[in-house]
């Protein structure tokens, strides 16, 4: 959860970069996960858009996310290349079972079967 301090000598847009780095760094942001809108984002913490856009500008220059226009702001596959690729392929499984509709404790369970070799 993203929480704005207005009361904080550190600025919002800081703030809200700090926040979404370690998002991403825990894991809990991975990669191709879509970021909020700038303007739905700012709604949502009570910012003005040009917080948020400052916000994503700087977390692109630094490559934790990708701005791909109409599609969005994603978070960028962080890590050396095989780890890249691994978040990528996480990534897209997690879309598929969900467009499916699969149980995500049945789908963990068939990568859990899947990385033991079963």
């Amino acid at each position: 959860m993203l929480v704005i301090n207005p009361k904080s000598p550190v600025p919002p847009f800081e703030q809200l970069r700090l926040q979404l780095i370690e998002q991403v760094r825990s894991g809990e942001l991975a990669a191709g996960t879509r970021l909020p809108t700038v303007r739905r984002l700012a709604e949502d913490l009570g910012i003005a858009p040009n917080t948020v856009a400052r916000t994503y500008r700087e977390l692109e220059a630094d490559g934790f996310v990708e701005t791909r226009g109409r599609n969005g702001t994603l978070v960028s596959p962080q890590g050396d290349p095989s780890e890249l690729q691994g978040q990528l392929a996480a990534r897209t499984y997690v879309e598929r079972v969900r467009a499916l509709g699969i149980d995500p404790e049945v789908a963990l369970g068939w990568v859990t079967k899947a990385l033991a070799g079963g």
